[in-house]
């Protein structure tokens, strides 16, 4: 799988683009008459990245699902940088972003929450570089409401940034590894638990309960209780209240420092 990257694209047509609701959508500069908007590309586009991944994301394609001749495409978005900036920026306003109130725990577990949600709904999202984010804004609407769960505990701005992509940054690692295991469940032609039966008279023979005492019962342990190598999704909540716990007392030292 290629990885794609926001922020590649020309900076002013480019944030042109993502505030066109506030400044007017741009007007396309050659091609025939327009017959669809941006929105509608950055929707195409969504959509085929969403049932085939990024890898199947063309302006060719594009264009065959919206009806238009390959270049007209181009009159509404300058080339695939911007539009991958404005996919991402599109799928951070597809849902409401809830008042956050609560504990910090429960304010915090809310956004890591949505954040896993929104990766399970558009997997490309794990295949994109935001080290540049697309400052559109949805993705900066989301950035302040994050910021504001945290807003007012004693932490100074860089510790908030810092605290914010720490929580975001754990979210990855799990929703990659649930959404590997959706796939490779689409596309095999046994469960896990077949496959671990099968592959079982072998793994007696190989694997040592002498040399390997403590993984191998482990891993019956774990097998038992996930009928699989590993629960993705469990060991996202497990890890969630493990960076949370730290936060927390992390802040609390701040507090009492």
């Amino acid at each position: 799988m290629s990885t794609e990257s926001t922020g590649r694209g020309e900076p002013d047509r480019t944030l042109r683009l993502l505030w066109r609701a506030r400044l007017g959508e741009p007007l396309g500069s050659r091609g025939p008459k327009q017959r669809s908007s941006v929105d509608e590309v950055v929707d195409a586009a969504i959509q085929i990245a969403d049932e085939e991944g990024m890898d199947a994301l063309s302006m060719r394609r594009i264009a065959d699902r919206l009806g238009l001749k390959p270049m007209s495409v181009y009159t509404y978005v300058p080339g695939k940088a911007e539009l991958i900036d404005l996919m991402v920026d599109q799928v951070a306003g597809e849902t409401a972003l809830p008042s956050l109130t609560g504990t910090l725990r429960e304010r915090l577990t809310e956004i890591a929450r949505s954040q896993w949600e929104g990766y399970l709904r558009h997997p490309w999202l794990l295949a994109i570089d935001t080290s540049r984010p697309p400052l559109g804004p949805n993705v900066s609407d989301h950035w302040e409401w994050c910021l504001t769960a945290i807003d007012g505990l004693g932490l100074s701005d860089l510790d908030m940034d810092r605290v914010i992509t720490l929580l975001l940054g754990y979210v990855v690692g799990p929703a990659s590894a649930y959404v590997d295991a959706e796939r490779l469940r689409a596309s095999a032609l046994e469960t896990d638990v077949e496959w671990w039966e099968r592959n079982a008279p072998l793994l007696d023979e190989i694997m040592d309960a002498e040399r390997y005492p403590v993984s191998g019962r482990v891993g019956q342990a774990a097998g038992e209780a996930y009928q699989s190598a590993a629960d993705p999704a469990d060991a996202f909540e497990f890890g969630l209240a493990r960076v949370i716990d730290g936060i927390e007392a992390y802040v609390s030292a701040v507090r009492t420092g």
